[in-house]
């Protein structure tokens, strides 16, 4: 699958940072994760980091499919609101994830400072209201957090305009947010994995996968096999291949970057991502040189050639949103691109193993706003699993939450 079209910044601006050999013979290792993007990346590097070994392979360049096109923004919000998620399965549950998503938020940046020039950067999050019709619910929405404990505040439209220089009924002020540079954390979690002893193997592809009781063997494209104990499967939005159904639909977005754009432009844009209750929203944040990140504009788009297509016509759209909110910033696409995404029914990601393959196949399924935000959730519940532990999100997260999605 064609994941990306156009110019994603990352790639742009980091280029190739390195390259790793093909398998080409038969090996054997304790856990094989398959994708080498940022939720490969950091589920091999905790497994690693507790004294597993790990094979990665990826069949392109390391990073180089949806995280390249990452927009990175970091949130404990997750794009179905609390009440909602309250309403589909308990208020305990739906505080569990949110309050996992805080908490991953401050691992990524523990992790970040061990790494280095990954261009994490703590930020804010300004979620407006897009009309006065979501008011109530966004009201309702903070109400629930505060209650539990959240760190947030709700703006009046004339704070907002003030304060941020655009028009809005209303905002959710949130003081737990981060940016982070994907792509470069990636490459620098890889290479120290190969420090640890691990493996990474670009250019591989995984054709057959054979689990036993005892283990998984798996046939590549070139012949070559190998044999494990456990396989995490972190391909990203190719994973469902593996699946005998659907469990999230593949969509398309768009995004842009400007050049960098002076302080005063940019105001408190420079510390605080936007996004707003719209479905699909616009969203924005800043990256660490002053560049404004524009994305939004999500369509049902599954063919790459079509999805390409849209690229320049979306870049002038999301240009010209974010002009009519501060119709004094001067917006000039400098990259643009498209990329593939999906989301689950309630806006939960999937983790662990399903029926199909049995106990030894564990799926790393981060889909939806906060991908990274889930990858760093999910690295530490799929240990748990493979080390025969507990984990307070394993049921949440699992497969067996399908047959209640299925029952409402």
């Amino acid at each position: 699958m064609d994941l990306k079209s156009g110019y994603p910044f990352w790639a742009v601006k980091n280029g190739l940072l390195k390259t790793f050999p093909k398998l080409t013979r038969d090996h054997q290792s304790e856990v094989v994760v398959i994708g080498g993007g940022i939720t490969g990346a950091l589920i091999a590097d905790e497994l690693s980091r507790h004294g597993h070994h790990v094979v990665v392979l990826e069949r392109r360049d390391v990073g180089w499919g949806s995280s390249a096109a990452s927009t990175a923004l970091l949130q404990y919000e997750i794009d179905t609101h609390m009440t909602e998620l309250a309403k589909r399965y308990g208020e305990a549950d739906a505080v569990l994830a949110y309050r996992a998503c805080a908490d991953a938020i401050g691992e990524l940046e523990t992790l970040a400072a061990g790494l280095g020039d990954v261009d994490f950067e703590r930020q804010q999050s300004l979620y407006y209201a897009s009309n006065e019709e979501d008011v109530a619910s966004l009201k309702e929405e903070l109400a629930l957090r505060l209650k539990h404990g959240f760190d947030a505040s709700w703006l009046e439209s004339e704070a907002i305009l003030a304060e941020y220089g655009f028009v809005a009924p209303g905002a959710i002020l949130t003081q737990l947010a981060a940016s982070i540079d994907p792509y470069r954390m990636a490459y620098q979690l890889f290479t120290k994995l190969v420090e640890r002893g691990g493996e990474v193997y670009d250019r591989t592809q995984m054709e057959m996968m054979t689990p036993d009781e005892q283990g998984v063997t798996l046939t590549l494209t070139n012949g070559a096999t190998l044999r494990c104990q456990y396989v995490v499967m972190a391909a990203g939005y190719e994973s469902q291949a593996w699946l005998p159904e659907k469990v999230a639909i593949n969509r398309s977005s768009y995004a842009l970057i400007t050049d960098p754009l002076p302080p005063e432009a940019l105001g408190k844009l420079r510390h605080t991502m936007v996004w707003e209750s719209a479905r699909p929203y616009l969203y924005m944040r800043t990256t660490c040189d002053g560049r404004l990140l524009v994305g939004g504009d999500d369509d049902d788009e599954d063919i790459p050639k079509r999805r390409d297509a849209r690229v320049e016509e979306k870049a002038e759209g999301l240009a010209q949103k974010v002009e009519e909110l501060w119709p004094k910033l001067d917006i000039n696409p400098t990259f643009s691109w498209g990329g593939t995404f999906a989301e689950t029914d309630d806006g939960l990601p999937f983790f662990g193993p399903h029926e199909a393959h049995g106990p030894r196949v564990h799926f790393a399924m981060a889909y939806g706003g906060n991908g990274i935000s889930y990858s760093m959730i999910g690295a530490t519940l799929l240990r748990a699993l493979i080390e025969g532990e507990e984990h307070p999100l394993a049921e949440q997260f699992s497969f067996r939450r399908l047959a209640k999605i299925t029952e409402q």
